[in-house]
């Protein structure tokens, strides 16, 4: 029988691989980036050394050519340190370098491929703008064809990234359909705005991108005019499941922590895990973090380029995203003061975890698509 979560000894040693990783150079700097709200480039960098930049991109194009369970092992284990500098990661590799791949020409992976998959440039998707977010269809960015290429206006807001990326997969209007570009930062006219601060996931960073008669060549424009809401849609599946599995990895930590605590801590001459209303939260905790981890990784299976499963991707990031925010909230109150205090870096996973409700579709964005869907199967 196969294994769920190391489907060969490929997934295994790549598993191996990224947890030693972690534990090394990716634990000791995760508290300082934290701090002060930077993205860690020298480390990023070492990601493309690893061959991890381009983990879902066939080999003989410089990538790792492994599949959607490669992916979520790698997010899994990073976020058991730093969801931050993680997220960081899935916005280049999975949002950018992945969704580029599969819907780019000869030509512009000619240009591109190799910076972002060995970490030379940062990545970057915009998609979000600040009176559009679920509602990407009412995005209002728009690109106009001119004697060189495409002229955008607009603005995008909340994009990782913003601040460290060279390139972006930008989605604007044309003739009212959405359409994909190619926009770097030698394209005249484009900015972006000064860092966002956030409450969690502060080793990205975020900022608004700014299109001011921004000159966009023809060559950029990805794949056929008004493709973009399928490129979109395509590698919303991916995007949630690697979501998904970094709230296991923040649940995987969290539950760590408050089982040590609760048998080191001791309260009235007995450890605290002695105590009832403590059992509750470790055995609550792990309960719901094995079942999200089962599902994360079974969906898991059924997604790649080819073959997809909107309603399962759906489905794991709609249960597993509040789990990583559950299990936290259970250690900080396993903890008390302790927990509450960075010291067991409990608060920093409680406030990356909120994110994950949020960001790569709401959980209300979830439920909407399961019950349609589900009531779809019906017809």
């Amino acid at each position: 029988m196969s294994d769920l979560f190391n489907p060969s000894e490929e997934h295994l040693a790549l598993r191996k691989m990224v947890a030693d990783f972690t534990a090394k150079e990716v634990e000791p700097q995760a508290e300082h980036h934290d701090r002060t709200g930077t993205l860690n480039r020298e480390l990023f960098g070492r990601l493309g050394e690893l061959g991890l930049l381009g983990i879902t991109i066939p080999v003989e194009h410089g990538g790792g050519g492994m599949d959607a369970a490669a992916a979520v092992i790698v997010h899994h284990e990073l976020s058991k340190s730093d969801p931050g500098f993680c997220l960081a990661y899935l916005a280049h590799s999975m949002l950018f370098v992945n969704n580029f791949f599969h819907v780019s020409n000869d030509e512009q992976r000619e240009r591109y491929l190799a910076k972002v998959v060995s970490g030379e440039w940062v990545g970057g998707m915009g998609m979000t703008e600040p009176g559009h977010g679920t509602d990407v269809l009412g995005m209002t960015t728009t690109a106009v064809r001119s004697e060189k290429g495409w002229v955008l206006n607009g603005t995008k807001t909340y994009i990782t990234n913003g601040p460290d990326a060279q390139v972006f997969l930008v989605y604007a209007k044309t003739h009212g359909r959405i359409s994909t570009f190619l926009v770097d930062r030698t394209c005249p006219g484009f900015t972006t705005s000064k860092p966002i601060k956030k409450m969690g996931m502060r080793a990205s960073t975020m900022s608004e991108l700014i299109f001011e008669d921004c000159q966009v060549p023809a060559a950029n424009m990805v794949g056929e005019e008004g493709g973009g809401l399928v490129h979109m849609m395509r590698n919303l599946e991916i995007e949630r499941l690697t979501l998904a599995a970094m709230s296991v990895g923040i649940a995987d930590r969290c539950l760590d922590i408050m089982v040590r605590y609760g048998r080191d801590r001791v309260a009235f001459k007995q450890p605290i895990n002695r105590f009832g209303q403590i059992q509750r939260y470790i055995a609550e905790g792990y309960a719901m973090t094995e079942a999200a981890r089962c599902l994360v990784y079974n969906v898991a299976r059924s997604v790649g380029p080819e073959h997809h499963n909107r309603l399962g991707s759906d489905a794991a990031k709609l249960f597993a995203a509040p789990v990583g925010k559950t299990v936290a909230d259970y250690a900080m109150q396993v903890l008390g003061g302790a927990g509450y205090c960075d010291e067991y870096k409990v608060e920093r996973f409680y406030r990356d975890a909120k994110l994950l409700e949020i960001g790569g579709g709401t959980l209300e964005s979830h439920q909407k698509n399961i019950t349609k869907d589900l009531t779809r199967k019906l017809d």
